[in-house]
């Protein structure tokens, strides 16, 4: 299993939990597994992992260094977190007979990507898509974009197989504010997650209902000192609490009656599925795969992406309670979404 993912203690989250549920049903079926990461652990269950860290310039380098130098034989390689289709899935075939799972979890710009880069993707696909046996798309329009990527060629070798979380995990909301809701947001500070069009969105409302209202944020990078110039600059210092990172999210959604994601960009986000299962419905765009959970009106409100002013009279009308979300949201993420139907969907792709 080759995941360009940092193991940090600081930062829990749903593949962490997915990683840890996977090694133990192999090791439940007799099935070793070798885990190349960028960095050793011991935190969480990463104590129980065969862990081998980077010690190339890449995960890529260290896993084929890793295979020249040690007799060991792989029945299949996955890759997570790695680039798709380039010389180095040629070369894991070169130095094993594995099966090649490649899995995308990467979010596409809202505008599509440059055609150059459109077609760079389409000639590696030519040259590479044929050394991956399976392409892993975390959500339905992941797949789709793997196929426009890639070409049509790959089409028979995709599927989905959604991300998951520990439902047991998660602490569910009992009631939920009918107006003056509490709202959080979960998020890594970059510009791509769209938290300046909430900062935006809120500075248009009048002062009375931004009175009313407290948003808190968890999460850092490199965007935040951006966004606390652009708070500093509208004035809304008391309205927004920046809270930083925190490894105890499953505990905190509950707390609130609004998760707000505003991104531009997203494949399949665990945050969501978090905040659902704590019964948290989400505010958020209808990017990437977000609309296959969220459903306007029935689970969370969509908006549309970088749009301020509909998100400003989706917030009035919140904290006015002329809109609501009165519905459980947890069901369909306990029937759908958990770390242990992802984890048996990998599993299957082993057996």
């Amino acid at each position: 299993m080759l995941c360009d993912y940092a193991l940090l203690p600081d930062r829990v989250g749903g593949m962490d939990a997915f990683f840890w549920a996977f090694d133990k049903k192999c090791k439940d079926s007799g099935i070793a597994v070798d885990w190349f990461f960028p960095n050793p652990a011991t935190h969480g269950a990463y104590t129980r992992l065969n862990i081998i860290p980077k010690t190339q310039i890449s995960i890529e380098a260290t896993f084929l260094e890793y295979c020249k130098g040690n007799s060991v034989t792989y029945s299949h390689v996955f890759t997570h977190f790695l680039e798709l289709c380039t010389p180095f899935f040629r070369n894991v075939k070169k130095a094993t007979d594995a099966v090649v799972i490649a899995v995308d979890h990467n979010p596409r710009p809202l505008a599509g990507y440059p055609v150059s880069k459109q077609i760079k993707k389409r000639i590696k696909g030519f040259l590479y898509a044929s050394y991956v046996n399976v392409f892993v798309g975390v959500s339905n329009y992941t797949v789709r974009e793997l196929i426009k990527d890639f070409g049509n060629s790959i089409r028979g070798k995709t599927q989905t197989i959604y991300n998951g979380v520990l439902i047991s995990e998660i602490v569910e909301r009992k009631e939920r504010a009918e107006s003056n809701p509490k709202f959080l947001v979960a998020s890594h500070l970059r510009e791509s997650k769209g938290i300046q069009d909430l900062i935006a969105a809120v500075a248009m409302l009048p002062n009375s209902l931004k009175n009313r209202m407290s948003i808190d944020v968890f999460g850092d990078g490199p965007y935040k000192e951006v966004l606390l110039a652009q708070l500093a600059k509208l004035q809304l210092g008391k309205q927004f609490r920046f809270q930083g990172s925190s490894d105890s999210l499953k505990e905190t959604f509950c707390k609130y009656d609004y998760l707000l994601h505003p991104t531009h960009m997203e494949c399949f986000s665990l945050t969501l599925l978090e905040s659902l299962a704590a019964n948290v419905p989400v505010i958020t765009t209808p990017v990437g795969g977000n609309t296959e959970v969220v459903r306007d009106g029935e689970n969370g409100f969509l908006f549309e992406a970088q749009n301020g002013a509909q998100l400003a009279l989706l917030l009035e009308h919140l904290i006015l309670g002329k809109k609501k979300i009165t519905g459980y949201t947890r069901t369909e993420i306990a029937e759908r979404f958990t770390v242990e139907r992802m984890v048996d969907k990998y599993i299957q792709l082993i057996q």
